[in-house]
């Protein structure tokens, strides 16, 4: 089992930053994935972005040169630094740990962008 305990996120006007941290604990392994998904009202989660244990990363293209995900392996923490922050960024956002065929989410943290 792996535990995710995440925070950061709350509100901001357009144009601002924020960051997000979800540290994970359990049977963390050596080679795994973390990253963070989102879901807006009435949508389908989907993801934002992430890194493996091997510094590999993956964005969606909305968050591109806006948003950049890191990782502290020695603290088993993802980050995600979102800069120019949209309306439209506006949603839960759910830290996520891949290892193997296991996945595990995190409780959810409100992010809302002012316009």
């Amino acid at each position: 089992q792996v535990q995710l305990v995440e925070s950061g996120g709350g509100l901001v006007q357009a144009g601002g930053s924020l960051r997000l941290s979800c540290a994970a604990s359990g049977s963390i392994g050596n080679r795994n994935s973390m990253g963070w998904y989102r879901q807006a009202p009435g949508k389908e989660r989907e993801l934002v972005a992430s890194v493996t244990s091997g510094g590999n990363t993956d964005y969606a293209d909305s968050v591109k040169g806006r948003f950049t995900v890191s990782r502290d392996n020695a603290k088993n923490t993802v980050y995600l630094h979102m800069n120019s922050l949209k309306p439209e960024d506006t949603a839960v956002y759910y830290c996520n740990f891949n290892r193997g065929w296991s996945t595990y989410w995190g409780q959810g943290t409100q992010v809302t962008v002012s316009s």
